[in-house]
């Protein structure tokens, strides 16, 4: 099995011991991003639309690093420290989404990483 580790400028660097993302064959796993700004590595301010946003345009810069993109997603995982905004995910996702969408977990969580209030993992697949 080939694999490579996945780096882009364009997503926050990983502040752990851990890659923004392993591609394996034709499978690529993004470890999880948080609304982080990747120039500044400062979270977004912008409320909470906003790190929606960042954290689906951050998994959208580290898919593309890895040869494919959204559309290529085949299971989400989006956690929240407050699911009262799981209805504003579904809307905001299906900007970044068309059917059919992949499999999708959202699980409610006491605190995130940096205070985030949302963070997302992905795993792609680039087999066609």
């Amino acid at each position: 099995m080939a694999r490579k580790i996945i780096r882009t400028p364009d997503a926050p660097e990983a502040i752990g011991t851990y890659s923004q993302a392993v591609r394996c064959d034709r499978t690529v796993y993004l470890s999880g991003q948080i609304p982080l700004i990747p120039a500044t590595m400062e979270l977004e301010d912008g409320g909470i639309e906003a790190q929606i946003r960042r954290v689906f345009d951050n998994l959208k810069a580290v898919a593309q690093a890895a040869g494919g993109d959204l559309a290529d997603v085949a299971k989400l995982n989006v956690y929240l420290t407050d699911l009262a905004h799981f209805p504003l995910v579904n809307r905001i996702m299906a900007e970044y989404f068309r059917e059919p969408y992949p499999a999708r977990a959202a699980v409610g969580v006491a605190a995130l990483p940096r205070g985030a209030a949302v963070e997302m993992d992905a795993v792609l697949d680039l087999g066609g």
